[in-house]
């Protein structure tokens, strides 16, 4: 291999390739340093240097105009490129980036789909066992960015399978590990270990490149026509290099793929001839951070590596790499409490070396250590494997890049308030309570809304732990991804910061909204962002909408949005009077539109319209004003005795008025005997039974009268018809809690003595005959508690209290 120029061709993010490189660029000192990247990286790659810029990161190029048209072109602490660039700023080297520029690649189109017969076995990943080959026939044009475009690549050939099955290996990892990873890190053991020679630096290089020649001759491009555009333009960058500071002082660290094309001869106007006419976009590029997930292959890129953790660790530790990252896990299982002692440690060390000596490997290798690691410190346990991988073998580390760093408005006004919230961002999920409350996490709670509106999911609400917290309580689940980057760089047409920005969308997609419940969705975002100059536009909008819609049941959909936006106004000290009127205003008219929407229901359109009466029952609730509290309960009067109404619908409002305590316990008697009478149609009563029972079956267990009503009806009811009314009946009681339906079969399986009370005066089985008042007396202290002071032995019952108010005058 001629040293005149140094083509150093490297595997990407291989920390062998990477310590061969930083070898062969110390022996041979170039002036000038080419690495395969976009060329308008030359203007920001001076970051690299930079003490703030810590790995991994990665170059983004994206379209001005489309910021979602984005690639990434990723490194980390190992990567042959990082190394190479790190060393060149130490020295005061040159760099240049020589591939096919941005402006071209995210222009060009996607290439079709690729005939399989050249593809390697390992084509599970598509782009990813592609990019895992040594040299990368073009996944180091960069990662697509999911939000479209950019420069996407077909797998046709993995070189560094075809050279492992060669070699007489099925795992390419396994075959690089034992003749690059390990060999190198045998030789750094061993004892009579000295410095390699000047010419014993560029050995791996030169087998690299004699492999790459000879697959290069059998295959040719291997089926990446997009490859002879890229070299061409490597090529020519070369040219200019070796013209202007001669061939000694030029070094070019690239996929080992490349290097036999580069070594070619080709005329200029032929290499310039391959890249004229390229379509072109105007571009951007910047340092964003990256993590080891987005390294791993199965974080969807598959940068080529299963374990960014495994490999950063090879490369970092030079003194016995084994014993050490034995202790790492040691630590690990400890911390999650799992008994790993010293002794444990010495066992697994022993036990992977053993492995390794009887597969003839020179060192062990990450798939000894796992076993060796199962079989002692996880005692035959695939459980705790899982927490390995996930913490050590990919890892959790975030990279960082300086302030200057070019960046858009939006991400400038992002960091600013990262870091006066206190918030960093991590590339693990966590979990972050805030109580509104607090000035800093309300502050916080609207940043990651407004982040959400626009669509950059740093955080995701999780409801369910909100829920449970109370009113003043968020729950948030945090993870960064390195394509939030690409996410903020598109929302940047909304704004210039992210208040702004979220406010600016909120009006237009309200605007633009097809549904009124869309419109009322994007009030409670709007109110959620704190976004008060946007939320009275929006609010506009929305009355707007609701004056001109006649939709009972859109009205009904659009209700619960905006009563929840009312409550998390009060909550925040948010003026809601608006949006209470709008509200309360929709109420009004669901009220009046109710009845006649309620008749002439086929099934189908009846259980959708229970499922809006439970909302609007909520909604009114919450809304706690008498005068509409009155009305509706009213409408449900109404319904529930109206023939003409769905049965369902009727037993429904009989429900809710019965649990509002505005139906007697002897009046939803009297309803029940009359919807299960003999004149009314089994389906009729059964669709009467479904709605009266849907909020749930403690109501039977405590009325023992109403359990016999229908125990009788149904023991009526003919042979044919029960048939039809089976499913309905199923479908009731399925919704019941376990213990309620245990509790109704063992109650109907005792019998209710002639469908009511018991025959005799005798106690039901584990109940006695007449109520305790000692074991009853011993929860009044309890229920004065919960409902104050007023309450007395004889004095007023629990339900006759005055109702208690939450902090937002929501009656419970």
């Amino acid at each position: 291999m001629s040293d005149r120029p140094l083509l150093l061709g490297v595997r990407h993010h291989g920390p062998g390739s990477a310590r061969a490189v930083r070898a062969a660029l110390v022996a041979h000192e170039p002036k000038v340093l080419l690495v395969e990247g976009p060329p308008e990286a030359d203007a920001v790659v001076r970051l690299a240097g930079e003490r703030t810029m810590v790995p991994p990161v990665a170059l983004l190029a994206h379209a001005v105009d489309e910021p979602g048209r984005a690639a990434f072109w990723p490194f980390a602490a190992f990567s042959p490129e990082w190394v190479a660039i790190s060393w060149a700023m130490e020295q005061g080297v040159e760099v240049r980036f020589v591939d096919l520029p941005a402006a071209h690649s995210l222009a060009l189109p996607r290439q079709p789909e690729a005939e399989p017969e050249l593809k390697p076995e390992a084509e599970h990943e598509g782009r990813a066992a592609d990019a895992e080959a040594v040299g990368d026939p073009d996944g180091e044009e960069g990662e697509e960015s999911s939000c479209g475009g950019g420069a996407a690549s077909d797998l046709r050939i993995d070189p560094l399978a075809v050279l492992a099955r060669t070699a007489g290996y099925d795992d390419p990892e396994r075959w690089w590990e034992d003749v690059v990873e390990h060999r190198g890190a045998a030789d750094r053991q061993g004892p009579d270990a000295e410095p390699d020679a000047r010419e014993q630096t560029l050995a791996p290089f030169t087998a690299l490149e004699e492999a790459m020649t000879a697959l290069r001759e059998t295959h040719d491009d291997g089926g990446h026509s997009r490859d002879l555009v890229r070299e061409a333009h490597m090529r020519l960058r070369l040219r200019e290099a070796r013209k202007e500071f001669g061939d000694d002082a030029v070094a070019v660290v690239c996929g080992a793929w490349h290097v036999p094309a580069l070594r070619e001869k080709h005329a200029v106007t032929a290499d310039r001839g391959l890249l004229k006419g390229l379509p072109k976009l105007k571009v951007d590029v910047t340092w964003v951070p990256w993590t080891h997930r987005r390294l791993a292959r199965h974080s969807g890129y598959g940068a080529g590596i299963t374990s960014p953790g495994w490999y950063g660790h090879l490369f970092e530790t030079a003194d016995r790499p084994l014993v050490r990252w034995m202790t790492r896990v040691a630590e690990l299982l400890r911390a999650e409490d799992h008994p790993v002692s010293s002794a444990h440690v010495i066992e697994s060390v022993r036990l992977a070396e053993s492995l390794a000596a009887l597969r003839g490997r020179p060192l062990a290798g990450l798939t000894e250590t796992l076993e060796a690691v199962r079989a002692v410190m996880c005692e035959g346990s695939q459980v705790p494997l899982a927490l390995i991988e996930d913490r050590l073998i990919v890892g959790d580390a975030l990279g960082e890049v300086p302030d200057e760093a070019p960046a858009v408005p939006l991400q400038r006004d992002l960091t600013r308030l990262q870091r006066s919230l206190r918030l960093k961002p991590e590339a693990a999920e966590r979990a972050l309570d805030l109580d509104l409350r607090k000035e800093t996490d309300a502050a916080r709670s609207l940043m990651l809304h407004r982040l959400s509106l626009l669509g950059i999911a740093w955080g995701t609400l999780d409801s369910h732990r909100s829920r449970n917290t109370g009113t003043f309580r968020e729950s948030w689940r945090l993870s960064w991804e390195p394509e939030l980057s690409v996410r903020t760089a598109e929302a940047g047409i909304w704004g210039t910061t992210l208040a702004t920005a979220a406010g600016a969308k909120a009006i237009t997609r309200a605007s633009e909204a097809q549904e009124l419940g869309e419109v009322t969705l994007w009030a409670e975002r709007c109110l959620l962002a704190g976004l008060d100059d946007a939320l009275p536009q929006v609010m506009r909008e929305l009355a707007d909408r609701a004056a001109l819609d006649s939709d009972v049941g859109r009205l009904a959909k659009a209700l619960p949005a905006l009563v929840r936006s009312v409550r998390y106004g009060d909550v925040r000290g948010t003026d809601s009077a608006m949006l209470r009127r709008v509200a309360e205003g929709l109420a009004e008219r669901i009220c009046v539109g109710l009845p006649p929407a309620c008749t002439g229901l086929d099934a189908d359109g009846a259980a959708a319209l229970r499922e809006h009466l439970d909302a609007v029952q909520h909604s009114v609730a919450m809304l706690a004003d008498e005068g509409l509290t009155s009305r509706w309960r009213a409408v449900l009067r109404s319904l529930s005795a109206r023939e003409s109404v769905a049965a369902l619908l009727r037993g429904r409002c009989a429900r809710l008025l019965l649990d509002e305590g505005e139906l007697a316990a002897d009046d939803a008697e009297r309803l029940l005997r009359l919807a299960l009478s003999t004149g009314a149609e089994p389906a009729d009563a059964a669709g009467w039974v479904e709605g009266f029972l849907s909020g749930g079956g403690m109501l039977l267990l405590h009325d023992e009268r109403l359990l016999a009503l229908i125990d009788g009806w149904l023991a009526s009811v003919s042979p044919t018809a029960f048939e039809d009314v089976l499913p309905l009946l199923r479908r009731t009681f399925s919704a019941f809690e376990p213990g309620v339906r245990s509790n109704l079969g063992q109650i109907v399986r005792r019998g209710t003595g002639g469908r009511g009370a018991p025959a005799d005066d005798t106690a039901y089985p584990g109940f006695g005959s007449e109520p305790d008042a000692d074991r009853s007396a011993a929860v009044l202290p309890t229920l004065r508690h919960l409902l104050g002071d007023s309450l007395a032995v004889g004095g007023p019952t629990p339900a006759a209290a005055t109702p208690v108010q939450d902090p937002v005058g929501a009656s419970r």
